[in-house]
């Protein structure tokens, strides 16, 4: 290939990364912390780290994510402390595994933050110009053009491109060029990506209205405030942030069901103007109402975006349908009756590529150097986003470096877990990360997240010697309360305790542990034996959780010791399948596809079926 021009070098740079949203944000970071000069380029300053959706960070499985993405020294977690409105911890009615905390987070406080963090980062120059090209030499990434015609060199590039790949957004029967909340789309580089030879595809994602907060009836609401007795998102922050401002629970009727099906054939999504893939797991209300037939309600949660405005964000009401059909909808609802409108609902579809193009890395399999991370990916939410760039930005400094790549495996995180559905499954709508999708949830808690990432975060230069040695005091912290909660107490001290929760007096001595174990809460034992109280609240957390779950977390330990046996066997770069006897034409033909890492990934590849991995065993142990 030819060598590229660079008659019009703006900026000489080791690693550039295309979009400053969510992935954006956490892969310069990761980049310019290591070491490596990096250039961040945005469509517009004023969307770095924009919150275009949902005003909130974290919830079921991501709030797992953000803590994973702060224990590896990323910004998520912090910036989210420094700017929520209110914090909760949903499911604490079920088990630890499934437990997550979600912040609302203020919006414009959010965006201002990040960027400050970025602008005040050493190696990192922020850049407003839209990227027109990836330009190659003989295979390797060597820069980015703009539609400036202007050339920024590099040797790796990461594309963070979210919704704007060629955005548009549709309400009604009105399509219109564009990016989120009205900020300009990216109609250059989709042409650059498929000649470089990624499979491009569709999707669509959607956003509620926002409405005039004063024209909210709350009294007609159920409150919903924060939570004050629990831990924050990062693990660099000792309390949680303030509650500043409460959420609102109402709901859909019958009324508002009525006015969607009379006008279903107005929306988009049912009269053949929208046609690409969209969000399962986060439908619009028009979705819901037609899928779920027999319900005569959802739950609509009223969010405030922010404490320096008066939009009031409509959680649960995602829409396309046109202006006059959402007045309708909204006012039918119990506490909008009068509600102003300010903004209205829309859906855009954007451009992605196929994952299973890009390496357990999310480094591009036919060009070295380009990374792609967030939306582009084929994924949905904040905190996916963020993950992926993070370890996007954190494999291309590795590799600039001359270090191997940082991979997660499933059994160690979530993000383990979101990158390898993406790169061995693939996806065909737009993935959310949930705690189903997570085999070994037990054990990947968001309690535990320092001590399962922290270290291999220092070893990859990542986390900071202030962040290690807070982690270093935790763990130090956690081993000694959990020897004090094994100590065994005489028979005389725990005998008339124990009887008043209906147990037997005991034989002999026992440990707290075992006073947990008959399912006593820890709060009567902490206040009747006067114990534990100079330990934090995540500290006792995570120690309970240890004690009370040690049946199930050996359990856990040996079904990752077994997975581990697979994952452990790799399989050769360059091997041809279909010269493999044995293996089915569709395995074949998705193993060529892939080219899995090793026998586990391999296992997990739809298509492949248990006896084609027995196949894959059997040519390995005679090669």
């Amino acid at each position: 290939m030819e060598k590229v021009d660079t008659t019009f070098l703006e900026y000489a740079a080791d690693a550039v990364v295309v979009g400053a949203g969510h992935a954006g944000c956490e892969a310069a970071l990761a980049l310019a912390r290591t070491g490596i000069k990096t250039a961040l380029l945005t469509l517009n300053l004023d969307s770095i780290a924009f919150l275009p959706c949902n005003p909130s960070i974290g919830g079921t499985a991501k709030g797992h994510l953000v803590r994973e993405i702060d224990a590896l020294g990323g910004e998520m977690g912090i910036v989210a402390d420094k700017t929520a409105l209110q914090i909760r911890m949903l499911n604490v009615g079920k088990g630890a595994a499934v437990q997550s905390l979600r912040a609302q987070s203020d919006k414009n406080a959010y965006h201002r933050e990040m960027k400050r963090v970025l602008e005040n980062t050493e190696n990192l120059r922020i850049i407003q110009a839209e990227a027109a090209e990836i330009l190659v030499e003989n295979g390797k990434c060597a820069g980015v053009k703009t539609t400036y015609g202007g050339v920024i060199s590099c040797k790796a590039v990461i594309l963070c491109t979210g919704v704007y790949l060629n955005g548009e957004t549709i309400t009604g029967n009105v399509v219109q060029k564009s990016g989120p909340n009205g900020f300009a789309p990216a109609n250059h580089l989709t042409e650059s990506l498929i000649k470089l030879g990624f499979n491009v595809r569709r999707f669509k994602t959607g956003t509620p209205a926002r409405l005039d907060g004063r024209t909210i009836d709350y009294s007609k609401c159920e409150i919903q405030n924060g939570d004050t007795d629990i831990y924050p998102f990062s693990f660099m922050h000792d309390a949680p942030p303030e509650n500043k401002m409460p959420c609102y629970l109402t709901y859909t009727n019958l009324t508002t069901h009525g006015v969607i099906m009379e006008n279903l054939d107005r929306s988009p999504l049912y009269n053949g103007v929208i046609q690409s893939a969209g969000p399962r797991y986060c439908p619009s209300i028009e979705t819901k109402v037609v899928r779920f037939k027999d319900k005569e309600r959802h739950q609509i949660f009223l969010e405030p975006e922010g404490a320096d405005t008066l939009e009031v964000y409509v959680q649960g009401m995602s829409t396309s349908m046109p202006h006059d059909v959402q007045r309708l909808m909204y006012s039918s609802v119990a506490g909008l009756e009068k509600a102003d409108i300010m903004r209205y609902g829309y859906a855009i579809e954007y451009d992605c590529i196929d994952t299973l193009d890009v390496l357990p890395s999310l480094e591009f399999k036919k060009v070295e150097g380009v990374y792609t991370a967030g939306q582009i990916n084929g994924t949905s939410g904040y905190e996916e986003a963020a993950a992926q760039g993070l370890m996007a930005g954190l494999n291309a400094s590795l590799k600039l470096r001359g270090l191997s790549p940082f991979i997660l495996r499933r059994d160690e995180a979530y993000i383990g877990v979101l990158i390898d559905d993406l790169v061995t499954k693939g996806t065909d709508e737009p993935y959310r990360m949930m705690t189903s999708r997570a085999e070994h949830r037990i054990c990947l808690r968001q309690d535990n997240a320092d001590f399962r990432l922290t270290e291999k975060g220092y070893a990859c230069g990542l986390v900071t010697e202030e962040r290690l040695a807070r982690y270093q005091s935790r763990k130090k912290k956690y081993e000694e309360l959990l020897e004090k909660m094994r100590t065994r107490l005489p028979l005389k001290d725990v005998a008339p305790f124990l009887q008043n929760y209906g147990y037997d007096k005991p034989s002999g001595g026992v440990s707290y542990a075992d006073m947990l174990k008959r399912s006593i809460p820890l709060k009567d034992i902490m206040a009747h034996f006067n114990v534990f109280h100079e330990y934090s609240k995540d500290v006792i957390e995570t120690a309970e959780i240890t004690v009370r779950y040690e049946g199930y977390l050996k359990q856990g330990l040996e079904m990752i010791e077994r997975a581990k046996k697979l994952e452990d066997k790799a399989l050769p770069e360059d091997i041809d399948y279909d010269s493999i006897t044995g293996l089915r034409l569709e395995a074949r033909e998705k193993l060529n596809r892939v080219r899995p890492m090793n026998l586990g990934q391999a296992g997990r590849i739809s298509g492949v079926n248990p006896a084609d991995v027995s196949v894959l065993m059997v040519w390995l142990a005679t090669r």
